[in-house]
């Protein structure tokens, strides 16, 4: 990757898409309680850009939000419900890595992990450096 990167995601039905650029930031996992309902999954990943790095490229425009916190609002698409990320009342938009049409890619690894005890006891991961 150079270091100027450019990454499209979007929802799974296609009406909402983003085009991330820069170097994505803080690359983590995320096992809090407001995580695991906006996803429905015991872990979320995600990597962080200035606001000013993503712009809404589908139809749809930007995602639609949900007031999740007394600083953040999480985004979801209003057609098929896809869980986008979470826009920050900070200038930072964080998007989870599924959404991106490339979630393999080195730059979106995650290198540590939130709310760890918030996680069931069943789920056991490890954060390590990817091998490709």
């Amino acid at each position: 990757m150079t270091k100027e990167t450019r990454l499209d995601g979007g929802c799974l039905c296609g009406h909402i898409r983003f085009r991330a650029t820069g170097t994505p930031g803080k690359p983590h996992t995320c096992s809090c309680h407001i995580c695991q309902r906006h996803s429905g999954a015991p872990t979320l990943s995600w990597v962080e850009y200035r606001a000013d790095n993503v712009a809404w490229t589908g139809p749809g425009g930007a995602p639609s939000t949900w007031r999740s916190s007394d600083w953040s609002s999480r985004a979801f698409c209003p057609r098929c419900g896809s869980t986008l990320g979470a826009i920050d009342d900070a200038p930072t938009i964080a998007l989870v890595t599924g959404s991106f049409d490339r979630p393999n890619l080195r730059v979106l690894a995650p290198v540590s992990h939130s709310y760890k005890g918030s996680r069931p006891r069943w789920w056991h991961f490890d954060i390590s450096t990817p091998t490709s």
